[in-house]
């Protein structure tokens, strides 16, 4: 802010928590409050990955309605060989059933392995003709799927950030309605999808992702999740980005995708119908103990600042208060026990824009009283912007491990925080190494229908929403419904690659169940945005599992 005229200009100094969010990240602000737990811009083309304990072989990638207006998305990848005899074995059972004429048949394709070559998530091709059992279920007939969008009301007060920043969002909804229905016409193109084509209907709202995101909101939530169910009839939701929404859908019998972080037990009591691309917390709070224990243990702080410099080392971790992240938290506590460890402390905070700062001074005072030395962070990207900022002013230095969740292990997020204290921050991260966006399989995708415009900012997260909703349909076989639909993701074949293994199964309801290890340079350039400060890889290439992390002290900050 500049002052009056009349005020001598202060001194330079240390720009706020709240200055950084803003300054020169609206864009970045607007989008990670409004997918505030989703992780981005997963990487799809680079070197070699090599993934422990990884049980599967690599695969292998409109119209548009609002509401009173249209739109196609895609149709995934089939199971294969495998997956296409599990196809033609449900056709032919459901074509019984009904005693109607029998469903038509779906095996390999003569001419190729996979869907789509060079997707190392294709699953293998399928060629099907005949019947396809016209309406299905709810939202299917013979030639369509529905799928609901909702468009919400957040954009306003994500262009007031934007502009508090001295930035404009680049992605305006027509981008987004524009690159989800270019996808949508890429899938239908290149995928098996029985004969049917995915009906993209996008719906005003009258839920808010931000309000419900910040614990309110259910009534609405329930309202827009009976619009989809009722009036628009859709078999699925692509937005289902907030856990309330997502719950309402489950409750309607929706098929919804992108619940964010929730826990394996969120997931699995309301199956078949929740679905998300980012990584259960049970996952992630089960693989950072498992990390903690072969990595670190009580040896000394190494990688602490000032007093708590190689002090042995006390843990606290920090995550929301809402029941879904604390069962995961309880997870993560029953490994340590397993292994006769503890959490020293065990910090919850509610998130709230507006009492984070107030939250973060409170939280780092107790770490610092504490003597922690080591501070696991299971939080939005928001709240280390503050607790940064506080640590820096109470003069407490411990190493900062991130445990991958909610863009905190992206660039341009760990760019806001404090640098002197970041430097000592160091983890796990579901995400793959970045590339630049051009790279990307979504941008790609975008290209190949759409050669002569950009797409979104948010193109693969569109992508891998889209992705797994494909996959869904195409595995499902011909006679799709909620139940087949959670089958045929449960006998998808896998596929590696630098976004790690990805696969589902029972209690599995999410893709990524691999990690690698990263740790924070503040000088090296991002490939994300140009700007210095960027994770780097300790054993480029190398991810694991829960369970699977090598013994001995992490290879981190050696390039430094």
């Amino acid at each position: 802010m500049t002052p009056p005229a009349s005020t001598p200009a202060p001194a330079p100094r240390t720009p706020s928590p709240r200055t950084r969010i803003l300054r020169g990240y609206g864009p970045l602000v607007a989008f990670a409050l409004v997918f505030l737990l989703m992780a981005v811009f997963f990487p799809t083309v680079g070197r070699k990955v090599v993934t422990v304990n990884g049980q599967g072989t690599p695969a292998g990638a409109g119209s548009g309605q609002f509401d009173n207006g249209a739109g196609s998305a895609g149709v995934a990848g089939s199971a294969g060989q495998a997956g296409s005899a599990n196809a033609a074995g449900a056709a032919s059972a459901a074509g019984a059933a009904r005693g109607a004429a029998p469903l038509g048949s779906a095996g390999a394709c003569p001419d190729r392995r996979l869907q789509v070559n060079g997707d190392t998530y294709s699953p293998p091709c399928v060629a099907f003709s005949g019947n396809n059992g016209g309406a299905t279920s709810r939202g299917i007939t013979g030639d369509t799927i529905t799928v609901a969008v909702r468009v919400t009301n957040d954009a306003g007060f994500q262009q007031t950030l934007a502009q508090a920043a001295g930035a404009q969002l680049t992605d305006s909804e027509d981008d987004i309605k524009r690159t989800t229905s270019v996808l949508a016409d890429y899938f239908n193109s290149r995928f098996q999808f029985y004969g049917r084509k995915i009906k993209l209907v996008f719906f005003n709202g009258k839920g808010s992702e931000l309000t419900e995101l910040q614990g309110g909101g259910q009534e609405e939530a329930q309202a827009d999740a009976v619009k989809v169910s009722d009036e628009i009839k859709a078999f699925a939701e692509l937005n289902g980005s907030t856990v309330p929404y997502a719950d309402a859908l489950a409750q309607r019998q929706v098929v919804n995708f992108g619940a964010p972080y929730v826990s394996r037990e969120w997931l699995t009591q309301r199956r078949p119908y929740s679905w998300s691309v980012a990584t259960d917390c049970s996952i992630i709070t089960e693989s950072v103990s498992t990390w903690v224990l072969a990595r670190l243990g009580r040896k000394p702080a190494t990688w602490a600042g000032g007093s708590l410099k190689d002090k042995p080392r006390k843990y606290a971790i920090i995550a929301p208060e809402n029941p879904w992240y604390q069962e995961c938290v309880d997870a993560g506590q029953r490994i340590l026990a397993q292994h006769g460890e503890h959490t020293d402390d065990r910090l919850t905070y509610k998130f709230d824009i507006n009492s984070l700062s107030d939250q973060a001074a409170n939280m780092v005072a107790k770490l610092k009283s504490d003597n922690i030395t080591s501070v696991v962070l299971g939080t939005d990207p928001i709240l280390p912007v503050f607790l940064t900022a506080k640590a820096k002013e109470q003069n407490y230095q411990p190493e900062w491990l991130v445990a991958g969740t909610a863009l905190t292990d992206a660039d341009i997020v760990g760019q806001l925080y404090d640098q002197d204290q970041w430097s000592h921050a160091f983890g796990i991260s579901y995400l793959g190494s970045y590339q630049p966006l051009r790279a990307s399989y979504g941008y790609n995708a975008y290209k190949t229908i759409d050669p002569g415009n950009e797409p979104a900012q948010l193109v693969d997260i569109i992508y891998y929403q889209m992705y797994m909703l494909a996959l869904g349909i195409q595995l499902a076989g011909p006679d799709l419904n909620p139940q087949t639909f959670e089958r045929g993701m449960f006998s998808y074949p896998g596929g590696t690659g630098p976004a790690g293994h990805w696969g589902f199964g029972p209690g599995e309801y999410t893709p990524t169940q691999d990690a690698r290890e990263i740790y924070w340079d503040r000088n090296k350039v991002s490939v994300q945005n140009g700007k210095p400060g960027a994770y780097i890889e300790s054993e480029p290439g190398q991810r694991y599992k829960s369970g699977q992390w090598p013994q001995g002290d992490p290879p981190v900050f050696a390039q430094q």
